[in-house]
């Protein structure tokens, strides 16, 4: 069986290390993935706040993907979900059982303004390169605002908040400072709602303002301020993005998604494609987009796909052993 899974993040590493675990190398596992290396989300924002360097959080797949299966730098161009065909600038791949776990793209195009004055600090690149932008900046309002849900990684944009009220005070700038946080949820954790009462609480104590149910819809470069869907304003001095989320473009183009996500069976992450399979946040579950989300869905993927296998392999047993004991039985009528 030769399993293709496109996106090395919390899921594709999870599902390819489950499946390498369970057939020790008696099926062709491959991953593939555009970087060379994996970046824990919260090791974003150590570099971001200069508590760590870019070089020590990076982690090079080939020292972490697992022995058995094939890791592939490559861009995925095209999905042939029926025919379970893949197009990379590294080559064509086919397959039995395709995952699709590529996550999710940030659309900084989709708020006006954005690109202009604002700082997206979720993918890898943006967020080490806003080091240099904290490290000059010399206090004032500041906002932190999410401009879409859902998105990964719920929790992040508190704990920015909260690393930001840390470096403006090493830096003697709080007291000049103003810090704001703006998303569209009752409370900042949705699934928590105790780790979202500390966190309020958090927040009051450090005179970080929090503003629920409201959404940044626009930024004006020219007069620093942000635009909410309320008609609302607030003037920034700098503003940290969490960008709206879509399903990569190769994604949507292959025919795969609905409402903008892939639907799958929850109990079996399968998609309405016959050997094909999605997994964290490209998929549309119902869980919040968060690495251990991911996890457990690529576990229970790697349980549904090894299950065939396993029953085969039981089956080929049992015919094998029922065969020996009727030659062991035609011996003994003869002897």
């Amino acid at each position: 069986m030769r399993v293709l899974v496109l996106g090395a993040g919390f899921g594709g590493l999870e599902l390819t290390t489950r499946l390498a675990d369970e057939f020790d190398g008696r099926v062709e596992v491959t991953l593939i993935d555009q970087s060379d290396a994996f970046v824990f989300g919260f090791s974003k924002l150590d570099v971001m706040f200069g508590r760590t360097v870019r070089e020590a959080v990076r982690h090079d797949y080939r020292d972490i993907v697992k022995p058995g299966v094939r890791f592939v730098q490559a861009s995925v161009q095209s999905i042939d979900p029926a025919a379970r065909r893949v197009e990379t600038d590294a080559g064509a791949f086919e397959c039995d059982v395709l995952v699709v776990a590529l996550g999710a793209d940030l659309d900084v195009a989709a708020t006006p303004g954005l690109a202009e004055t604002g700082h997206d600090f979720y993918s890898v690149e943006s967020a080490f390169a806003t080091r240099d932008v904290l490290a000059a900046f010399d206090g004032g309002r500041v906002i932190v605002g999410v401009l879409s849900t859902p998105f990964k990684c719920p929790p992040a944009p508190s704990e920015t908040a909260l690393l930001l009220h840390d470096h403006l005070v090493r830096r003697g700038l709080r007291e000049r400072s103003e810090i704001s946080l703006v998303m569209d949820f009752g409370r900042p954790i949705p699934p928590s709602p105790e780790a979202s009462t500390l966190l309020e609480g958090a927040f009051a104590e450090r005179e970080i303002a929090w503003h629920p149910r409201r959404e940044v819809c626009q930024l004006d470069p020219s007069r620093k301020v942000a635009t909410l869907r309320d008609g609302g304003e607030m003037p920034f001095d700098l503003f940290l993005a969490v960008p709206v989320h879509r399903a990569p473009a190769v994604v949507l183009e292959s025919g795969m998604t609905e409402n903008g996500w892939i639907p799958v069976n929850p109990l079996t992450l399968e998609t309405r494609f016959d050997g094909v399979y999605a997994i964290g946040d490209v998929a549309a579950v119902g869980t919040p987009r968060a690495g251990v989300f991911a996890e457990g869905q690529a576990a229970v993927a790697a349980e549904h796909i090894a299950a065939p296998s396993t029953a085969e392999q039981a089956m080929r047993s049992t015919v094998g052993a029922a065969s020996a004991t009727s030659r062991w039985a035609l011996v003994r009528s003869r002897s």
